[in-house]
């Protein structure tokens, strides 16, 4: 690719960059503003949507199924019955109401994506904070730490951690045994920082009205088959490679919200158009420009550049190294979507692995998974690749 091309790409990608940090463009029209430029100028390529569907589709499906199955929840009435219960829960006191939003919402962020779970919890959150007469603000906040701490929990619990264990060939189960520690050590750590950052709501005591009673949902049938899905989508997760034909974590999800749907059509609840319609496309079209802007930068060599540039500062120094590229996500993270970032430094991550010969050189190959469960041809890990790739 010649210099010119490689600017033009650079300008691009921070042109976005700029526009989306400063609001000076509303974010996916400042994304596909730089895809459409990329396009005009014949840089961007049908192998680059190739390569974007190889590396987007399995967090865009992930993140589009979890929202259609946390969308058909709604109509249920459950959440107006677990707000209820919640608010007794706390029995007018702040203490419990903190400690009760990690209960509430860790275990469903763990299994559907966080936005999506905190706007569908926030109704709750708001009307218990309003009762205990506090500013919900605090609480709110307090729940999206939360959601990205819980996302660590399992493997689907965040798209950008799907990305990474994906790419190295770690099944749901292995996740829970060597990463899942990890979230919940993060949970552990919000929990004890609670009575000095949330201090106020912390001592709050306040007494609830009389007669509160929690209404059971208006439509169980619904409710329980709306609740079966959520089961089948953890049950799936579980039973991954179980199954006769493995079933990897983006097409249980597509089968989730397929039937999810079918629930919602067949008992004749809302129309189907109508929770589409909720669907927050605004953010999947989003994310996959990001996630085709970084496969246009890919060509650049920036990429690879920094991978033997941090090779070159810092050895092989594995401690050093992770603290720095802490730092950079942490910013990049900032101005940008976390998933189109985590799939940027993977390439980073896997470069400078192979410069420092701490893995094969084949690892370079966007196919190759086999870093978390090494194995000979026809063993797992080859498998996993398998799945993978179709």
């Amino acid at each position: 690719m010649g210099n010119i091309e490689n600017l033009i790409i650079i300008a691009v990608f921070a042109g976005v960059v700029f526009l989306i940090a400063f609001d000076l463009l509303d974010m996916m029209l400042a994304a596909l503003l730089g895809v459409c430029v990329l396009i005009v100028a014949g840089i961007f390529s049908m192998e680059d949507v190739l390569g974007v569907t190889r590396s987007a589709g399995g967090p865009i499906a992930l993140l589009f199924g979890g929202m259609v199955v946390a969308r058909t929840l709604t109509p249920t009435g459950i959440f107006d019955y677990v707000g209820t219960q919640f608010l007794r829960a706390t029995k007018g006191s702040g203490k419990r109401f903190l400690l009760g939003l990690v209960v509430l919402v860790a275990p469903v962020c763990a299994l559907l994506p966080n936005a999506t779970t905190v706007i569908l919890l926030a109704p709750v959150i708001i009307r218990v904070a309003t009762a205990l007469e506090v500013d919900f603000v605090g609480p709110m906040v307090f729940t999206a730490i939360i959601s990205n701490s819980a996302g660590l929990l399992t493997l689907v619990g965040d798209p950008a951690t799907f990305l990474v264990v994906s790419s190295i060939g770690m099944t749901f189960n292995q996740y829970l045994v060597k990463v899942s520690p990890g979230g919940l050590l993060s949970l552990l750590v919000l929990v004890s920082l609670l009575p000095w950052v949330m201090r106020d709501v912390w001592k709050v005591r306040r007494a609830l009205p009389e007669g509160l009673k929690a209404k059971p949902p208006e439509r169980p049938v619904f409710c329980l088959l709306s609740l079966l899905v959520l089961a089948q989508w953890s049950f799936f997760f579980l039973l991954e490679r179980s199954c006769p034909k493995p079933l990897y974590p983006p097409a249980v999800a597509i089968i989730a919200a397929t039937l999810a749907l079918l629930v919602t059509f067949s008992t004749r609840i809302e129309p189907v158009n109508k929770v589409m319609r909720d669907i927050d496309f605004k953010t999947l079209i989003f994310i996959t420009c990001l996630f085709c802007l970084v496969e246009a930068f890919k060509k650049t060599g920036v990429l690879q550049g920094l991978s033997q540039n941090l090779y070159l500062w810092f050895g092989a120094d594995i401690f050093l190294i992770a603290l720095v590229l802490l730092g950079l996500v942490s910013l990049s993270s900032a101005f940008l979507a976390n998933i189109p970032v985590v799939a940027a430094m993977l390439l980073v991550v896997k470069g400078y692995t192979v410069t420092a010969s701490l893995v094969p050189e084949m690892a370079l190959d966007p196919a190759f998974c086999r870093l978390a469960c090494p194995g000979p041809p026809g063993i797992h890990g080859h498998d996993v690749c398998r799945d993978i790739r179709r």
